[in-house]
């Protein structure tokens, strides 16, 4: 089983601005339980409790020191603190999703240097948060275009983090790169706290979904829309509009782990959707729990040697 998306980080060793408060999608109270080291160290054992076997780790931070950091604990260097056992450490995470700068016009090189790092071969994806773009339009700017290009080039992912408002221009962007795989985190932030699945925002969410989904280059993660609830019931509704936008091969699970530690323990959220996809067959789950992760990121059995076994960005 994959978990496609978690992070690590540890504010005692480095300096993560976006813990310090003034978020839209979590309050300075929330921000405050997370202002504590999460590490390999603590993940692994979970993860191991919940049969999962392998890992995606996720950008926090617009900064390539962020990134370095993951590379080298996917090559099994620590520098966050803390000592992982061998059993759980060994290729427990086989694939980062990093940042690099989209705008500044060298992501082939800014790419090039991170794969020459420790760890670099299992670079798999970027990131860049659009939470705190005030442009709705962003990823549709042109220079940013341009980078997005130079991504698809290289053979990485783009992951998608965003607001409801913000998923008309994912739309676009997806449409202007399709030789670009997207990923959309979390479901694309679907309405769930507001409990009313036929509401003005949620009607928009999902009509955004529909658009995604009808885009052969773009998945989407079954992860984030815990943090609003934990009960499958209130979900349903939004997990059965990106399944019938998506279908199974095309949606992946994340834990979004330690932000879902807010609201669950790892293993209930696991549980969670677990629960929301069990009508599906067989196949269908496998695809959803590890298939599509592998194929969509590219990633390599555990144990695998320096050569990547498959190359990421395929829809």
């Amino acid at each position: 089983m994959i978990d496609a998306h978690h992070h690590l980080w540890n504010p005692d060793v480095r300096e993560y601005g976006w813990l310090m408060g003034g978020q839209v999608w979590a309050s300075d109270e929330e921000l405050a339980r997370l202002r504590r080291p999460f590490t390999l160290a603590e993940l692994a054992p979970l993860a191991a409790s919940a049969g999962v076997t392998g890992t995606v780790v996720v950008q926090t931070v617009n900064d390539s020191w962020e990134t370095h950091d993951l590379l080298a604990m996917a090559a099994g260097m620590d520098p966050y603190g803390g000592s992982v056992g061998a059993r759980h450490a060994n290729g427990l995470i086989l694939g980062v999703v990093g940042w690099v700068d989209l705008v500044a016009g060298d992501v082939e090189q800014a790419v090039s240097r991170l794969r020459s790092k420790p760890g670099g071969r299992l670079l798999r994806g970027v990131r860049h948060p659009l939470l705190g773009e005030p442009d709705p339009n962003w990823l549709t700017r042109s220079e940013v275009l341009a980078g997005l290009r130079e991504l698809g080039e290289a053979r990485l992912c783009f992951d998608v983090v965003a607001l409801p408002g913000q998923l008309e221009a994912a739309v676009g962007a997806a449409r202007s790169v399709p030789e670009l795989s997207f990923v959309l985190d979390h479901m694309g932030g679907p309405p769930a706290s507001t409990r009313d699945p036929a509401g003005d925002s949620a009607r928009a969410w999902a009509g955004a979904i529909r658009d995604l989904g009808a885009l052969s280059n773009v998945t989407c993660k079954l992860s984030g829309i815990h943090g609003a609830s934990a009960r499958a019931e209130e979900l349903r509704p939004f997990f059965d509009t990106v399944l019938e936008a998506f279908g199974p091969e095309r949606l992946l699970f994340g834990s979004d782990w330690p932000v879902s530690s807010l609201t669950a323990g790892y293993g209930a959220v696991l549980e969670l959707y677990r629960e929301l996809t069990a009508s599906l067959t067989r196949a269908e789950q496998d695809a959803i729990f590890e298939g599509t992760a592998r194929r969509v990121y590219g990633l390599e059995p555990q144990g695998t040697g320096d050569d990547p076994a498959a190359v990421p960005g395929s829809p």
